[in-house]
């Protein structure tokens, strides 16, 4: 089974990108994030496109913002569209789904941003990550939550940590808050496979982030043991974020049972700049 997941910052400004993607990797299950589109308008943009590839489709969206969604052709059961008993903002926003697929209960996310540590965005987003953490730990064993987590686990997930000082995405209480997902015993496929290379799944549009490989890795597929001793490779798709159109993330992917292009690492292809020298890059935003 290949399983993959990918913020494709709106389905429909993607669809030259993902539709091809899906014939050139040919994942088994695809978790989407930010799909930007209310359910039935996901379905009749993509719908016919996916049922023709033997893709069923689990979508929980909103108009202009959000939206997560899961495809399956291993199976799509029991699914669930929300966090139940989740906090909202203040109500609760299109941010997860979840479903059984070829045995292995799916969860796709897209946590929320926090903004500016302190804000009622983080605190916002502290809640979400509690609420997610409960509901993981009431399912089965066999588990795998993935998608865009909004925080980079550890200063070796971003290109340079003096760069996101005062920044959401690497404060401690948002990297405890998922380390304690993890404690449920969800291990970092990607970084258990690649523990010691330097590879991002996120660049800014602005400032050529993305040409010099400045960027961030807070995309991530967390799986139980059950499903993480059957992985055979796991990546970043980085050509998925060159070329015209692309969504400013690149799709993650894990590799169960065999690995169809064999074991290829991190990264494809090389990043195209090496490592910038420690405090020399601002971050578009920053003042």
């Amino acid at each position: 089974m290949r399983l993959a997941t990918w913020n494709v910052n709106s389905a429909k400004q993607r669809v030259p990108r993902l539709l091809p993607w899906l014939d050139e990797r040919r994942p088994d299950v695809v978790c989407l994030q930010e799909t930007k589109l209310a359910d039935d308008a996901f379905r009749e943009l993509l719908g016919d496109d996916l049922a023709a590839r033997d893709y069923e489709v689990a979508v929980h969206g909103e108009t202009a913002w959000n939206g997560v969604a899961i495809l399956s052709r291993v199976g799509l059961d029991d699914v669930v569209a929300g966090l139940t008993g989740g906090p909202g903002f203040p109500h609760q926003e299109s941010r997860a789904i979840s479903a059984t697929c070829g045995g292995i209960r799916v969860v796709s996310v897209y946590v929320p941003n926090g903004r500016v540590p302190g804000s009622e965005h983080y605190e916002y987003k502290l809640a979400w990550l509690a609420s997610l953490r409960e509901m993981v730990a009431a399912g089965p064993e066999a588990t795998v939550v993935c998608g865009d987590m909004n925080i980079a686990p550890t200063d070796d997930d971003v290109f340079d940590p003096e760069a996101y000082v005062g920044q959401t995405h690497v404060t401690a209480p948002e990297r405890a808050a998922l380390a304690e997902l993890q404690a449920l015993g969800l291990r970092d496929v990607v970084r258990d496979r690649w523990p010691n290379e330097r590879f991002f799944s996120y660049w800014d549009y602005r400032a050529g982030m993305f040409h010099q490989d400045l960027g961030m890795r807070i995309d991530l597929i967390l799986a139980s043991a059950p499903v993480a001793d059957r992985v055979r490779a796991a990546w970043v798709d980085r050509q998925a974020r060159k070329g015209k159109g692309p969504s400013d993330h690149a799709p993650v992917i894990m590799d169960l049972d065999e690995a169809p292009d064999g074991d290829i690492g991190p990264v494809v292809p090389p990043p195209s700049a090496p490592a910038p020298r420690r405090g020399s890059v601002k971050l578009p935003q920053a003042p």
